[in-house]
């Protein structure tokens, strides 16, 4: 964690203050397992952000002239930079949960990272090889509740049933079954898709 909090202590005192500090900060991607996870750090090269309904255009701007790409000297630094993601983009629930990130406190950010099984239920989009690794962690760290991870899974799929992303959840749910059998190894458990969702 040492390494992605003296990113953060950086950010904040190089920050020029827009007039509404405490600026929320969500973490989410591989950043937000470090957060939580004292000797996680597979050397991920960007801290997503994701672009909360607080956010705005003088922020985003600082954001992006401070950390937001690999030419930045914070990233030669500390070896992460700043992509802001935009809120519709991610597999997540319509509404997804951020924990408070215990010991990093900013004098102009608040910085909390998205919980476990919504990281994880994220990263069945794309599920490539670090995405398993990171579902692997949080797994072996006792932080992934099948449970649990099949509720924000579903409350995902309902989300993106309502558009043209639906034919892409079956997909998805074929990763949930790589992680049930491969990494939780449990039974795949009963769900039913959103109808728009179901494959033809």
């Amino acid at each position: 964690m040492a390494r992605i909090n003296d990113f953060f202590h950086a950010l904040d005192g190089l920050w020029k203050p827009v007039g509404r500090e405490p600026i929320p900060l969500e973490i989410i991607g591989s950043a937000a397992i470090m957060l939580q996870c004292d000797g996680y750090d597979r050397g991920t090269k960007d801290s997503d952000v994701l672009e909360s309904r607080e956010s705005r255009p003088e922020v985003d701007l600082q954001l992006r002239e401070l950390a937001g790409d690999r030419e930045k000297p914070l990233f030669k630094q500390n070896r992460f930079f700043i992509d802001i993601v935009q809120r519709g983009i991610p597999f997540l629930p319509t509404a997804p949960v951020f924990n408070a990130v215990p010991g990093l406190t900013l004098k102009n950010f608040v910085v909390t990272a998205l919980h476990p099984a919504d990281i994880a239920v994220s990263k069945l989009k794309l599920y490539r090889p670090e995405d398993s690794d990171d579902i692997r962690a949080l797994a072996d760290r006792g932080l992934l509740e099948h449970g649990l991870l099949v509720k924000r899974f579903l409350l995902a799929a309902e989300r993106f049933s309502v558009d043209a992303r639906a034919e892409d959840v079956p997909g998805y749910l074929k990763n949930l079954r790589k992680v049930e059998r491969d990494i939780l190894a449990v039974e795949p458990a009963a769900l039913d898709l959103p109808p728009q969702c179901e494959p033809d």
